[in-house]
């Protein structure tokens, strides 16, 4: 075997060298009491940097086709890794206090990392085997970062939760896979979708495929361990989860769909009418009822992979380009919200709404920068989030049917109860009064930056018409 091959993996290469740097940072560095803001200041720099292979990386094929990297798939990670470096710096003062007092910090990056590297490979997989390889790269220490805030007992309540989860979707998705080897003979995705066709053993092997990253993503039915799993997290981690690992598997589930099934398209395109329609009408439904801030947003995720799996609906260049779009956006609005969150949460203790009563009274900054990202979360104009829904809309449309002219308009119909809900929170900080309400808070410098390039994409994505052009230009190679 040729191993030189590893170098053409160039994101995938450049971030095991980080890895691998901070490894032996954190070891070189494990009796300094300078330790927490060296390997926070590195984590931060070296993931601003992996930004440039993503950019630079040219699309290619190594090892047999095992691996197999598009130039969407490289615009995904850019994405992706954009996301895990506002994750970094909000996680500083989680790290620095809470009981941590920096000693966790190495462990928390190395996993950071980790999960990344899982969600590159995913995204560029070849062959089903690869693929389940990169999905369980990214589970498996996404479990460990749940489960990181050891003084809580409900932070290994939610990492039981979510390993546990985690194996029994993967065991269904390998059931669907072996039932595709078995009609097909192969596990490559151009040999399978040459030979593919529509028998119930395909059938089911869809199904079962589909069910198995349906947990990934949790779609209604598959969604249970969501609200318990977010809960329980650090905030930073649930941040993570909700956007970042979300977007991961929504392109890799759109992407195996139309390539691979493309052949069963009618199967697929009904099944995802069904689960669409169930996962915002649900989630929606359950968002009103909560009063913690991390089951909210929970249920707010479930609602907004209902929307994502719009743009798979289309089956074309522009689902894949509104695809990336949409987690482009979400990625700003909602690490927007967890960084207000773990603010209030850092400083008083509690998630929980009432708290935000007369937020406004007290730190007016931040209640317009969370007003903002709620906004674009619920598609209100100009906001970005308005277009990111506008987008999906059109390539759910495109398919041309009238069952996704229905679930479009029942999509839309839907947008007014999630202004409701994340109108609850608005009058909540500006128009309910209180007489005590929350302290003025002072945010560290880091997680101030990831709000300013959050609120950045909230603002600029919405008025920039050159970054879905680009999305649609890769989307199109």
């Amino acid at each position: 075997m040729n191993y030189g091959q590893f170098l053409n993996m160039v994101p995938e290469a450049s971030l095991v060298a980080i890895l691998i740097i901070l490894f032996f940072a954190d070891f070189a560095l494990s009796k300094s009491k300078k330790k927490h803001p060296v390997l926070r200041c590195l984590t931060v720099a070296l993931l601003l940097l992996q930004l440039v292979p993503c950019v630079l990386a040219e699309p290619t094929e190594v090892f047999g086709g095992l691996y197999v990297s598009t130039a969407a798939a490289n615009a995904m990670k850019l994405i992706l890794t954009g996301g895990t470096l506002i994750v970094a710096m909000m996680a500083d003062t989680w790290l620095n206090g809470d009981g941590n007092n920096g000693k966790l910090t190495g462990e928390f990056d190395l996993l950071l990392v980790s999960t990344l590297l899982g969600m590159y490979v995913m995204t560029s997989s070849g062959h089903f085997l690869m693929f389940f390889l990169g999905l369980e790269m990214a589970s498996v220490p996404m479990a460990c970062l749940v489960a990181m805030d050891k003084w809580k007992k409900d932070s290994a309540e939610a990492g039981a939760k979510y390993i546990l989860t985690a194996t029994f979707s993967s065991a269904i998705m390998l059931y669907g896979i072996s039932f595709i080897y078995g009609a097909c003979g192969t596990l490559y995705f151009d040999d399978i979708a040459a030979k593919l066709s529509v028998t119930p053993l395909t059938i089911a092997g869809l199904v079962f495929f589909f069910a198995g990253l349906g947990f990934k993503l949790s779609l209604v039915p598959f969604h249970f361990w969501t609200a318990d799993t977010y809960q329980g997290a650090p905030t930073t981690v649930t941040a993570y989860l909700s956007v970042v690992s979300k977007g991961a598997a929504a392109f890799a589930l759109c992407t195996i769909l139309m390539k691979v099934f493309v052949t069963m398209t009618a199967q697929w395109e009904m099944l995802l009418y069904i689960v669409i329609v169930l996962s915002i009408t649900i989630a929606n439904l359950f968002a009103m009822r909560q009063s913690e801030l991390k089951r909210f947003m929970a249920f707010s995720s479930i609602s907004q992979a209902g929307y994502i799996m719009l743009a798979v609906i289309g089956n074309s260049t522009m689902g894949i380009a509104s695809l990336m779009f949409y987690t482009l956006v979400y990625v700003a609005a909602n690490l927007a919200v967890f960084a207000v969150i773990n603010v209030v949460e850092q400083n008083n203790g509690t998630t929980e709404r009432s708290a935000l009563a007369g937020f406004y009274e007290t730190n007016p900054k931040l209640s317009f920068l969370m007003t903002l990202a709620l906004f674009s979360l619920a598609g209100i104009p100009p906001f970005a989030g308005m277009f990111s829904k506008f987008f999906v809309f059109m390539a759910a449309a495109e398919q041309g049917s009238v069952w996704a002219y229905a679930v479009v308009f029942i999509a839309l119909i839907n947008t007014v109860p999630s202004l409701y809900y994340y109108l609850l929170i608005v009058k909540e900080m500006y128009i309910k009064k209180t007489a005590t309400p929350l302290p003025a808070f002072r945010s560290d410098n880091a997680t101030k930056l990831a709000l300013a390039l959050c609120t950045a994409g909230i603002v600029l994505f919405g008025v920039w018409s050159g970054i879905y052009e680009w999305l649609n230009s890769v989307a199109a190679m």
